[in-house]
């Protein structure tokens, strides 16, 4: 908030104290009200408009409760090939979590998505926490990104029988997954053409959303993926942006894929390197990541076929298990200091023939992204936007990952419609618009190197480094609230984020009981 004097301060409180009683208070309960941007939305208000947009009260699922999170949703389409506007239409689906404050301020917030491929709606849920000091100021708007949750998705069913990246022996299989990607390409073209859903035809539904709202500012606050949306959009519309918050950033000059496999070596050799530095971790464990190449390439030499209990149905899983997989599993544990903390133990499990450790804790991740992994709409991000740009790297030969990333999205693209592209899209963003970007400095997929590179370009922004956290950050510990204070003040620099230093690993477990003492 910019600086005042009291008197205007209190001069402002009393008018819109008079304005809020006058104009709302004497509303009947339910009433439909049409209210311009900056005008308060009662608390028993059951439908409002925005701009042109007809928000009526909703509740939006979560997933695996039988709660709901209430909402304001409003009707909402664009077409999906917008040099056809007479061709098919998309419903996007679209959300408004309304501010506690009386009256919100004019800016709403953006929650921008991660994957490519998740739905802010389906996300809000878990990440809510992370907002609330942003909802005491101000509306957050969710839109899902067309392709994904409700608005168009392109969900294509893996095969449960099989990996659909390798053959028997856990050997990559470019054919494969150009087999597989035809099936998904079969079933996502009954209903969508994917050439049409990529970042940039995201950013101008969204830039349709704001002048359909009445042409707001918007906050953007990008997590993962959702940080190259924010970035294409303050490039693009930078007009429609007050504030941008990067959680986990990605690079506008990066291809996505280029260097996961260093990133995820590199991060858990200093994941591993806090265990080997615990003496009770150390003497359980030595050298945990040299017990992960042992451990795969057993896997190499003959995988393995198991049996579990899944820790969230009960129900008996039969699962083959080779490096390939190995390497999906251990990049999942990677991502949160909470799992990390269970890796060293898990592989060692491994290495004595239990993978029960490995597949059930996955299970429960890879539950909690089904939808992810089944969504399609990142083949249409990643074929229109980097996949040319990609190449094996040998240097990544001998790492966890290798170069099987590279390699599947390769063959997948040489089957998946590709959009076009702009000729600056993979230009570095360059603005004096407030920025703050947040890093873990463990993170496997966006390590905080990426988070400097960006940074050059930022005139008014600055960089936060979580110490001993992973992918994601934006609701640990004190980060919230840093979050909510900038967004209200727009003063980076000035920002006082001693708070974030409190931050730090989990200890590694060294058994089922946790870490030790």
């Amino acid at each position: 908030m910019k600086k005042q004097t009291i008197l205007r301060i209190v001069v402002v409180i009393g008018a819109l104290a008079f304005f809020a009683y006058t104009r709302f208070i004497k509303q009947q309960p339910g009433a439909t009200m049409h209210v311009e941007l900056a005008a308060p939305i009662a608390a028993n208000a059951k439908a409002f408009t925005l701009g042109t947009l007809a928000f009526r009260a909703c509740e939006l699922p979560q997933k695996n409760s039988g709660a709901t999170t209430s909402a304001f949703c409003a009707p909402f389409s664009v077409p999906e090939n917008r040099a056809a506007a007479s061709g098919r239409k998309l419903a996007l689906r679209l959300a408004l979590i309304k501010s506690d404050a009386v009256t919100a301020d004019r800016d709403i917030v953006v929650f921008l998505a991660g994957g490519p491929g998740q739905s802010a709606v389906d996300t809000w849920p878990q990440i809510a926490s992370a907002f609330a000091p942003l909802l005491a100021h101000h509306h957050v708007l969710l839109l899902d990104q067309r392709g994904t949750g409700g608005s168009n998705a392109l969900t294509c069913k893996p095969d449960k029988k099989t990996d659909a990246a390798t053959d028997d022996n856990g050997v990559f299989d470019a054919e494969k997954v150009r087999q597989h990607t035809r099936e998904c390409l079969d079933d996502v073209s009954r209903h969508a053409d994917p050439r049409f859903y990529s970042t940039t035809d995201a950013v101008a539904d969204l830039e349709a959303v704001r002048q359909a709202l009445g042409a707001p500012v918007f906050d953007l606050v990008g997590v993962s993926y959702g940080t190259r949306m924010a970035q294409q959009y303050a490039l693009r519309h930078a007009d429609g942006v007050r504030s941008i918050v990067l959680d986990s950033v990605v690079p506008d000059e990066s291809a996505l894929g280029e260097d996961f496999a260093e990133n995820l070596d590199a991060a858990l050799k200093a994941q591993f390197s806090l265990c080997i530095k615990a003496p009770a971790c150390a003497k359980a464990f030595g050298d945990p990541y040299a017990s992960l190449m042992q451990l795969r390439e057993a896997l190499r030499a003959k995988p393995q076929d198991y049996t579990y209990r899944d820790p969230v149905t009960f129900e008996t899983q039969h699962k083959h298990l080779d490096a390939y997989t190995l390497a999906g599993l251990v990049r999942m544990f990677a991502y949160s200091p909470e799992t990390a903390a269970l890796l060293p133990l898990s592989i060692a499990e491994g290495l004595r023939g239990d993978y029960t450790p490995l597949a059930g804790q996955t299970q429960i991740l890879t539950g909690d992204m089904a939808d992810l992994s089944e969504n399609a709409m990142q083949l249409s991000v990643v074929c229109s936007e980097d996949a040319d740009l990609l190449a094996p790297r040998p240097q990544d030969a001998d790492t966890l990952l290798g170069t099987s990333l590279v390699d599947g999205i390769k063959a997948a693209c040489e089957v998946w419609p590709h959009g076009t592209r702009p000729a600056d899209f993979h230009a570095p963003l360059k603005t004096a618009t407030p920025a703050l970007i947040l890093e873990g400095a463990l993170d496997p997929v966006t390590p905080p190197r990426y988070g400097e590179q960006v940074l050059k370009g930022l005139s008014n922004g600055r960089l936060l480094i979580a110490q001993g956290q992973g992918h994601n950050v934006i609701g640990r510990g004190c980060i919230p609230k840093l979050v909510g204070e900038f967004v209200d003040k727009l003063q980076p620099k000035t920002l006082d984020a001693k708070c974030v230093d409190q931050l730090g690993p989990m200890p590694a477990f060294v058994n089922f009981n946790g870490a030790a003492p």
